[in-house]
């Protein structure tokens, strides 16, 4: 099949990046359309009318670059099934004492997913968008998911959530090209409105800081609770475990004869557990609801390079597979904030294998000798909604 003959739909966000990824096939000679989703944001509390990924200039923005480049425009009406598949996770995470990656579940249910699936309704053969990362073949068949080329901008992390019949059907054009080589071709190709700053993880919040959001949307969320540490000590009294983050320090309005940090936090007994700087790293850790890219785990146990956030630097680690959807990680030096609800992706050099959801650790749930008020303060019920590992950022 030519070129000519392969229809593309490229997401595109008014951005810089789906911009320069749609002239460039364009100018392949690629059948190309351009389509954006209208996403749902939080209008509650003097909230944003409009999410931050697709605000009315970001849509003519888009349009107008559209026109330009001589291709069909489509804008679609995703804000339902992104309320129900990112934002209600986003909150049902929380109520669990996680700390989720809404970009992640976007990927999953959204773009790979619902926009891909439209996107061949149109009888394309492609989906294409502004990631940062790359598609190869692999030699022992299939697809191979590679590292962007520009390290500071990489965004095979948020993609892990990728398999093998989505990466046939996705296309990276400027994967392969470093964030100022892409600028420089904006440029030359005119594509003076793609201005737009990068997407931000929480798009759906507007301005609004995420604790207000819970508060407004989940307030059973901002239950008081006990502060105390790994020991069961009580030391004080927090205001609701979606206000806090592990290893965070400042604010959590205790005493204590050093300073504490917080170390996780225990949904079903609403509880904030806290220590010193001693006990705030650990070496291990066990992702769930794995998705592994090729299908299945290379091996039942390797070695192999681990990021556990999307800013963090890949570390050295020994994986073991303890069944189909669940691993554990074995690091080689302590990793000090280990995030229950972010991504532990894995990486074999510039190729990533897969990655999972970070559980709750065993020792995050012990504190048998609380004061059975402060134990039974909250019964938590955890969501039941079916969460599927198959399928940020676009600018």
């Amino acid at each position: 099949m030519s070129k000519r003959d392969t229809r593309v739909v490229v997401a595109m966000s008014g951005g810089v990046d789906s911009s320069v990824a749609a002239a460039l096939l364009v100018n392949e000679g690629y059948d190309v359309v351009g389509m954006m989703m209208r996403l749902w944001s939080d209008e509650s509390m003097g909230g944003a009318e409009h999410n931050r990924c697709c605000t009315p200039d970001q849509m003519q923005s888009a349009r107008h670059i559209a026109d330009g480049l001589g291709i069909p425009f489509y804008v679609l009406d995703t804000k339902s099934v992104f309320r129900e598949r990112v934002v209600q996770y986003f909150i049902d995470q929380h109520r669990d004492g996680y700390t989720p990656n809404p970009c992640l579940e976007c990927n999953r249910h959204i773009r790979f997913d619902w926009l891909l699936n439209h996107a061949l309704a149109l009888d394309a053969d492609f989906l294409a968008t502004g990631h940062y990362a790359r598609i190869t073949e692999n030699p022992e068949g299939g697809w191979l998911l590679l590292k962007g080329l520009d390290p500071a901008k990489d965004q095979s992390y948020v993609l892990s959530v990728m398999g093998q019949a989505q990466l046939a059907r996705t296309l990276f054009p400027i994967g392969a090209y470093p964030k100022t080589e892409v600028r420089r071709l904006a440029d030359e190709l005119g594509l003076s409105r793609a201005n737009r700053k990068d997407s931000q993880d929480l798009c759906f919040l507007g301005n609004n800081d995420y604790r207000d959001f819970l508060r407004a949307r989940a307030p059973d969320l901002m239950t008081k609770g006990p502060i105390v540490t790994s020991a069961g000590e009580v030391l004080g009294e927090h205001r609701g475990l979606a206000n806090y983050t592990i290893g965070q320090r400042r604010g959590l309005g205790i005493s204590f004869n050093e300073p504490l940090y917080v170390l996780a936090m225990n949904a079903v007994r609403n509880a904030l557990i806290v220590g010193t700087r001693d006990e705030l790293g650990r070496d291990e850790l066990v992702a769930e609801r794995m998705n592994w890219v090729s299908g299945k785990p290379p091996r039942a146990s390797f070695s192999a390079e681990v990021k556990i956030r999307y800013r963090s630097q890949p570390q050295r680690a020994s994986i073991c597979t303890l069944d189909n959807r669940r691993v554990h990680v074995q690091f080689e030096e302590p990793q000090r904030d280990i995030t229950p609800g972010q991504a532990a992706v894995v990486y074999a050099d510039d190729v990533c294998l897969g990655g999972g959801v970070i559980a709750q650790f065993e020792g995050e749930q012990p504190m048998t000798n609380l004061p059975l008020e402060a134990r039974d303060s909250r019964a938590i019920v955890p969501s039941a909604r079916p969460l599927v590992a198959e399928g940020a950022q676009d600018t």
